[in-house]
């Protein structure tokens, strides 16, 4: 019986202790402000960059999920942007409410599942492969809310 309790114990603690290094992500801090301004990036399918801060204004150029601008300024839900560091890059402005402002940004280290809502009972809404990096919408509790090519999904810590 003495045996059979060590043995007991002794697969405990190593299953314990080989648990305990594991991690599945990284959480990456935002960049903060850079020398023109806050990096950003578009959260929808596609993202038009205007002349001017209303939906009628001429558009500028087509931007895509993922795409990166500088946001130099903002005024009533719009964001003034440039495309690059560069004096002549494209600016122009972009609806305020499809990006996100500087912001930290999950990588997993291995297969995560994503949840419709933050409970792990919920359903999966998606299965992320190892090193996929989403930039984060918010943090409550054990529970990050990430944005996925257009939707969101939550993922536990």
């Amino acid at each position: 019986m003495k045996k059979h309790t060590w043995l007991t114990i002794l697969t405990a603690l190593i299953l314990l202790l080989g648990s305990a290094g594991a991690a599945r992500a990284e959480i990456l801090p935002p960049y903060g402000e850079g020398q023109i301004g806050f990096a950003a990036e578009i959260l929808c399918a596609e993202l038009t960059l205007r002349e001017e801060p209303s939906a009628s204004s001429k558009a500028v150029k087509a931007l895509q999920y993922g795409d990166f601008l500088i946001v130099i300024r903002q005024s009533d839900g719009w964001a003034y942007c440039t495309l690059g560091d560069s004096e002549d890059s494209l600016k122009g402005w972009v609806n305020a409410d499809y990006i996100a402002i500087d912001p930290a940004r999950y990588r997993t280290e291995g297969t995560t599942p994503v949840y419709a809502w933050n409970d792990t009972e919920a359903p999966k809404v998606a299965l992320l492969d190892k090193d996929t990096t989403l930039p984060i919408l918010k943090e409550e509790g054990d529970w990050l809310l990430v944005s996925l090519r257009g939707a969101v999904g939550w993922i536990h810590k």
